[in-house]
């Protein structure tokens, strides 16, 4: 965003779309944002991102009481996005402890995020909960320059939510009691799922389930992590791997 006087500089503000055309207008909830909480203008520039990997720059012509007018100037690619695909799994956690996993796994470059419900899971989800995890990745994706916000898809059933990391080159499974790792994180390479677990952690048989499926079982060091500390550890240190924190 760029004004003329003694405002100071900054850069444009990014809203989430679901097309994008020359001539458009913005509404819904990102309008109310831009509107009454940017205070944004006629004459300001803003970014505009429709998930496919693209920014458009657009300019602000008018703003009405339920919309803002945009006209679109130029388009550019993104390149904030992780060259490797990281998909987390993650067991439903208790309060906004799976709010606080959702935004730091986007800021980390996470592709894809999959809740699930596992044996000693002690939270629910509902549709209220899943959409507002969505807006926290979205949230969190324009906060850190990304130009995809990863969609967050909740699968109840433990299996399935395993099985849709079949074709990942990597499958890591964080377990407290794995007595050691049976893949060597440090020298990751390629597409990588990784699974955390609840505050209840997994029972025998869900780690025996995730082994079968070709699921390496990870320890996180000897101390005992909270649920939501291991899942943001665990990413980092694989992204970290993987060179894109490098």
């Amino acid at each position: 965003m760029v004004r003329i006087g003694n405002e100071k500089m900054s850069a444009p503000k990014r809203f989430f779309i679901e097309e994008v055309a020359p001539e458009m207008t913005l509404e819904g909830e990102e309008f109310n944002h831009a509107k009454n909480v940017l205070r944004l203008v006629a004459g300001d520039e803003i970014t505009l991102l429709d998930n496919s990997g693209k920014e458009y720059s657009a300019i602000i012509t008018a703003v009405g009481k339920k919309n803002m007018s945009l006209h679109v100037v130029g388009e550019t690619v993104g390149d904030k996005e992780s060259k490797t695909p990281v998909r987390l799994l993650c067991a439903e956690l208790k309060g906004d402890k799976t709010e606080l996993v959702v935004q730091k796994a986007v800021e980390l470059g996470v592709k894809e995020i999959c809740i699930f419900h596992s044996r000693y899971c002690s939270a629910y989800m509902n549709e209220n909960k899943l959409e507002r995890l969505n807006k926290v990745a979205r949230e969190a994706a324009k906060q850190c320059l990304r130009s995809v916000a990863p969609k967050v898809e909740f699968i109840p059933n433990f299996a399935f939510a395993l099985e849709t990391g079949k074709d990942f080159e990597n499958k890591l499974f964080a377990c407290e009691f794995a007595k050691k790792s049976d893949a060597d994180v440090k020298n990751l390479c390629g597409s990588t799922v990784l699974v955390i677990g609840s505050e209840g952690g997994f029972s025998e048989d869900e780690f025996a389930l995730a082994q079968s499926m070709g699921y390496a079982g990870i320890t996180l060091g000897k101390r005992i992590l909270r649920a939501e500390t291991a899942a943001i550890a665990f990413t980092a240190v694989v992204t970290f791997a993987l060179g894109d924190l490098g």
